[in-house]
């Protein structure tokens, strides 16, 4: 990288006086830091989105669920009845809302799951990465 020039010759970093360098290091660092903390943000958006699809579709199970109770107590009630045909086919109305409500409960969890634990696990790893970066950059530094 060369920006400024010395007896006519472009300057490398090793020419740079330690003023330019840090001036340099702040620049590049506050460039990082925006950058990952857009991927955090990009992160969160989407763990965000799953866990509100999961909580949906949750709360959808749980009222089939509830419509599947209320259908198997009027099943109940015309079982009782003897009433052969009616509670046959209120049983098997209750059967299937409580299949729909199990596959929406299932496929809920699925996406909760996806959206736990809710930090940007690679915009950390970026950051602890860069950091490593510039903390080897300045120890190699420091040596010569």
């Amino acid at each position: 990288m060369t920006d400024t020039v010395k007896d006519g010759q472009p300057a490398t970093l090793s020419d740079r006086s330690t003023a330019d360098l840090v001036k340099l290091a702040a620049e590049q660092i506050s460039t990082l830091v925006r950058d990952e903390l857009r991927l955090a943000q990009a992160e969160l958006t989407e763990k965000g989105r799953h866990a509100g699809l999961g909580a949906g579709l949750f709360g959808g199970g749980g009222l089939l669920a509830a419509y599947g109770l209320g259908a198997l107590v009027a099943t109940l009630v015309l079982a009782l009845d003897l009433v052969m045909a009616a509670w046959l086919a209120t049983l098997i109305v209750a059967l299937l809302l409580f299949a729909v409500a199990a596959v929406l409960a299932l496929v809920g969890r699925s996406q909760v799951k996806q959206a736990v634990p809710p930090v940007p696990e690679s915009a950390v790893q970026g950051v602890k990465a860069d950091i490593e970066t510039v903390t080897g950059a300045v120890r190699d530094r420091g040596g010569q």
